[in-house]
């Protein structure tokens, strides 16, 4: 198994296979793909999650104290704006203490290359485990440029977690932070000519936010 594949994980759950033929689907409303978008993203959560570190404590029951582990380290949110947004909620409800904090970048459409355009990180403490969010993994550029933007920051562990991925974004993410871990509803075949997703589900920020009036 060669070090890429051993960080990606292609999440095969029965529903998240369920949600994700709905998520596709051209004719499903904007308001049941934020819906879908939301399920889907809170099984992934537990994916992405499952190696956090934990501490020994102690705690009160009605009955007795029992012996507990809780989380020891700070979590961050870092969802790529605006289709990142739809993934925050999700994590929020199974982190709650995690810190959200928002990069905003677009894609050229004539060079296909990723523009950051807003930042909200604070210049030190780094957290210790950065969750990107973005719904969707294309040529890997907005996310490689998200990645590195948080190693600048000094985030000794990231992980990147999207809905549908295409190989070449993976191949691309890898390449440049080959410990990042991905975490994905669908790998996809391939990227088309305008750099979208093959078979995809389309624009996911229009999707999600009602804005295709194509």
């Amino acid at each position: 198994m060669t070090s890429s594949s051993r960080r990606l994980r292609h999440v095969k759950h029965p529903l998240v296979q369920h949600h994700v033929a709905e998520l596709r689907d051209e004719t499903t409303s904007s308001a049941e793909f934020r819906r879908l978008s939301h399920k889907i993203a809170t099984l992934l959560a537990s994916v992405a999650t499952e190696d956090l570190e934990l501490r020994d404590t102690i705690v009160r029951t009605p009955v007795a104290d029992a012996p507990a582990r809780v989380l020891s380290q700070t979590i961050a949110l870092v969802p790529i704006l605006r289709a990142g947004l739809a993934l925050v909620d999700p994590l929020l409800n199974v982190i709650p203490t995690a810190e959200v904090w928002h990069l905003g970048l677009f894609r050229d459409e004539a060079t296909a290359q990723p523009v950051e355009y807003y930042r909200k990180l604070p210049p030190t403490d780094p957290c210790d485990v950065a969750l990107v969010l973005d719904p969707m993994l294309a040529t890997g550029g907005s996310a490689c440029l998200a990645l590195e933007v948080l190693r600048q920051w000094g985030v000794p562990q990231t992980k990147l977690v999207v809905l549908i991925a295409a190989p070449e974004g993976i191949a691309a993410v890898h390449d440049q932070f080959p410990d990042t871990e991905i975490i994905t509803a669908a790998v996809d075949e391939c990227l088309n000519d305008r750099k979208f997703i093959v078979p995809g589900l389309g624009d996911a920020g229009d999707r999600l936010f009602n804005t295709n009036r194509s």
